[in-house]
């Protein structure tokens, strides 16, 4: 199912510091080595939509977000502060309580009238998240921004932008709880959060004990991505019930595997046929992993809202990986869980001071978060849950998964795929192939 992306205009305000609503500790608190590895130096986007509600008339979800994210400052008050940098790259928060940035906005449309185009890839996140000039920096730049934008109808969308060194997905679920409990009339967060991110430092001295795929590098399949990234085009697939079955039915009868796991293989297997690469190609699959409740032999607090998660990459040719049934990507996939303990964390934050905070791999990496525990469907602010909530798009060569329902109301995961068009177009087709040709219609939801 596509969809059309009608025109719409929005008026920004001026953007406005929020501060702490009192004055809270200046300090300087180091990151962990999770948190400021290369690969987190980037602002993540979330999105959030949410209807008219008659109970709320005359409130301004503007005021009432911006006085409640004054009032979590104070509970998240390094936030607030700016990053600085010290010997190693090593990334610092000076928690000076400069503030976080805000923008009030007006849209010209009616929330309904977007349809289905509020989804992912969200056509409409530069005008919901209005980029300011100089504040998507790292260092020295504020660490988180909000948006929120009026609707001619009384509803509103919530854009919420945050510096990734700072916080995961599950840290980014942590604060909006209790962004919305503070503004529904609680004094303190029913979950306080914990800095501690001494826990996740790198061993004195470092030692890398095991292999480390995502960080493999070669050097021609680097450039060949590089020449063909800035002409990506995105596109959206809702993969339910049904798909997942006929998915499924590739797979030995009672063979056993997570339904994500599943449709991971199958995602990767369909891009690397899509890219038409070389037989003797490496590509990976770069599969992030919480380490939060399995990985170690203790558990995170449950108010950390550091970076918590590794991204172990399972690597291949690409003519097996092409040739082979489904089944081979998908033990890939599971050895490569299997494999994770608490001896991989450590050797990998170990790795990330030894060899000076590395990216992840450029070479034909598929890079895939499995955001459906994130919440971001379920945060009320007094106007009940939005109608979508989630990361609104592909992150070059991250894709996210996010839970939605589609047109008919069933429930599945949508997964935005970033590929150049003639790939792009290739693997519409082997998605629809490999399971969407008995069905009625292809789910595809969106294209920018």
């Amino acid at each position: 199912m596509a969809h059309n992306t009608m025109p719409i205009s929005v008026t920004h305000d001026k953007p406005k510091l929020v501060v702490p609503s009192i004055v809270t500790p200046h300090e300087i608190k180091h990151l962990s080595e999770i948190d400021d590895q290369g690969s987190t130096r980037f602002h993540v986007s979330v999105l959030m939509f949410y209807k008219y509600n008659s109970l709320m008339e005359g409130n301004d979800p503007a005021k009432i977000i911006k006085n409640g994210l004054s009032k979590t400052l104070v509970f998240y008050y390094p936030l607030a502060g700016r990053l600085i940098e010290g010997p190693n790259k090593k990334l610092m928060v000076n928690c000076n309580g400069e503030g976080v940035l805000f923008i009030e906005a007006d849209a010209n449309v009616e929330l309904e009238k977007l349809g289905d185009s509020i989804k992912p890839p969200c056509p409409y996140m530069d005008l919901l998240l209005h980029n300011v000039p100089g504040s998507d920096g790292m260092i020295g730049c504020p660490l988180l921004l909000i948006q929120v934008t009026r609707f001619t109808c009384g509803g509103f969308a919530i854009g919420f932008r945050v510096n990734h060194t700072m916080m995961d997905a599950y840290g980014i679920k942590l604060f909006l709880n209790a962004l919305s409990e503070l503004i529904q009339g609680a004094s303190t967060p029913s979950i306080l959060p914990v800095w501690q991110r001494d826990i996740l430092r790198a061993r004195s001295p470092p030692c890398i004990t095991c292999t480390h795929h995502e960080f493999d590098e070669q050097i021609e399949s680097k450039i060949a991505w590089e020449s063909i990234a800035d002409k990506l085009i995105q596109q959206s697939f809702f993969f339910g019930n049904k798909e997942m079955e006929v998915i499924k039915n590739q797979l030995p009868p009672n063979y056993g595997c997570t339904e994500f796991e599943l449709l991971v293989a199958f995602l990767w297997k369909c891009r690397t046929i899509a890219l038409d690469l070389h037989p003797d190609e490496i590509v990976h699959l770069t599969y992030l992993i919480n380490i939060r409740r399995k990985l170690l032999n203790f558990e995170l607090p449950s108010g950390y809202y550091g970076n918590a998660f590794i991204t172990p990459a399972a690597v291949s040719k690409a003519g097996l990986l092409c040739s082979n049934s489904l089944t081979y990507a998908v033990e890939m996939i599971k050895k490569l869980k299997d494999h994770m303990n608490e001896e991989y964390i450590k050797s990998v934050t170990d790795l990330i001071v030894i060899k000076g905070r590395p990216q992840l791999s450029k070479s034909w990496n598929f890079i895939i978060s499995d955001n459906r525990s994130g919440g971001f469907d379920k945060f009320d602010f007094g106007w009940g849950e939005p109608i979508f909530g989630g990361v609104p798009k592909a992150v070059s060569l991250i894709s996210f998964g996010v839970p939605v329902k589609n047109e008919r109301g069933e429930k599945g995961i949508l997964i935005a795929i970033s590929l150049p068009p003639l790939a792009m177009k290739k693997f519409q087709e082997v998605v629809y192939n490999l399971t969407l040709r008995n069905m009625q219609g292809v789910n595809i939801i969106s294209k920018m």
